[in-house]
């Protein structure tokens, strides 16, 4: 591959899809998403209940609609969904473009469903398909968690021709199963006699946080080996989540899928914020270099790599077995791998629940100021 100009443009032309993750009214407002995309390489936008709960406690942007759902009396809940939904529609919109030239691949926006329901499995696809319908845009993205009960939702929901973004990943072992929960929702989906080729899903393997939660495991047992294996875990474990993809796509059974239209569910890498201000900040995303794959990052991130990411060259093909090594290493010195994936499980799920829970809050001060203020102009 011949070099390119900017890291940037090597890191598309390695094969790598450009995801923003952050998404804002303001952000819609001043058009700056649109910029994004036409100027630093985005073409795809994720979202989760933080990044919507940061957005309300900011500015004014979303005060008029505040004021209208006051008068209305809309409920609480009915409030954030409508809120949420109409950001996701107007950044589908922006994104449709890139979807369109890309059959459908990229120029995708992500929404979650209630994070209370990571435990209801029938809640769940409820969820999902409500915001499927309300969102009505093709190129939206439904994001459930992959919980245990979270698993057999995204197969009743890619079954009806939804598009899903599996999130919450962070064990080889659960990334395994929402393979093949992606496996036969897609092939319940042409049993009910679906178009394949529209229906897409990514899945969402978390990064920085195994090293977040293993760093300080590290550092407690204080030996050079431990040492030597600090800011290693998070890029191996990824690293080996994309051998377990090349099995599944390797598969007769998803040839059967790929033969009648289908797309892989492509890995999706999250959390590539660096925490660690003794790692490279670009870290997360010049080691997890390889065609096919989405890497969505916080705005400071996509702006590092910008001005001094790496080469673009491949940093994840034929690595896994040195990834298997790093992850033998961190067993031997006493790191229980499994141990912390569940828990970061756990603690993903807790954070989003307190997150919306801080968004209701947020929504409710801001329905109840719009209403006093309306008592007062009359």
């Amino acid at each position: 591959m011949a070099p390119s100009s900017t890291p940037l443009d090597r890191l598309v032309d390695a094969g790598v899809s450009i995801w923003l993750d952050d998404l804002s009214r303001e952000r819609l407002r001043t058009g700056n998403l649109g910029e994004l995309v036409d100027s630093s390489g985005v073409v795809g936008v994720t979202t989760n209940p933080t990044i919507f709960a940061s957005a309300l406690s900011k500015g004014d942007a979303y005060d008029a609609q505040l004021r209208e759902l006051a008068a209305s009396g809309a409920s609480l809940d009915d409030a954030v969904f409508a809120i949420t939904t109409d950001d996701v529609r107007a950044g589908a919109d922006v994104l449709r473009p890139v979807y369109d030239r890309t059959d459908g691949v990229d120029g995708r926006v992500s929404i979650e469903v209630d994070p209370r329901l990571a435990k209801d499995t029938d809640g769940t696809v409820a969820s999902a398909k409500a915001l499927w319908s309300t969102v009505d845009r093709p190129n939206v993205f439904i994001k459930i968690p992959a919980t245990l009960e979270g698993l057999p939702a995204i197969t009743a929901v890619l079954a009806e021709g939804i598009s899903v973004n599996v999130t919450l990943i962070f064990s080889l072992e659960r990334y395994r199963a929402v393979l093949d929960a992606f496996l036969a929702g897609m092939e319940q989906a042409k049993a009910n006699g679906h178009d394949l080729a529209p229906i897409a899903s990514v899945a969402s393997f978390f990064v920085s946080r195994v090293d977040t939660a293993i760093d300080p495991q590290l550092d407690e047992i204080g030996t050079p080996e431990a040492a030597e294996l600090r800011g290693k875990a998070a890029i191996a474990n990824a690293r080996l989540a994309y051998g377990v993809y090349q099995e599944v796509v390797a598969s007769d059974r998803w040839k059967a899928l790929a033969d009648a239209g289908a797309h892989p569910q492509r890995p999706l890498w999250a959390s590539t914020g660096v925490k660690d201000k003794a790692y490279p900040d670009t870290l997360y995303v010049d080691e997890l270099v390889v065609a096919g794959v989405v890497n969505t990052m916080p705005e400071a991130t996509l702006k590092a790599v910008i001005d001094h990411g790496g080469d673009g060259a491949d940093t994840v093909t034929g690595r896994q077995d040195e990834a298997a090594a790093t992850i033998a290493r961190l067993r031997a010195v006493g790191i229980d791998i499994d141990q912390v994936t569940q828990q970061l499980e756990d603690e993903g799920v807790e954070k989003f629940t307190t997150s919306w829970g801080q968004l209701l809050d947020t929504v409710t001060e801001g329905l109840r100021t719009a209403g006093a203020s309306a008592e007062e102009a009359r």
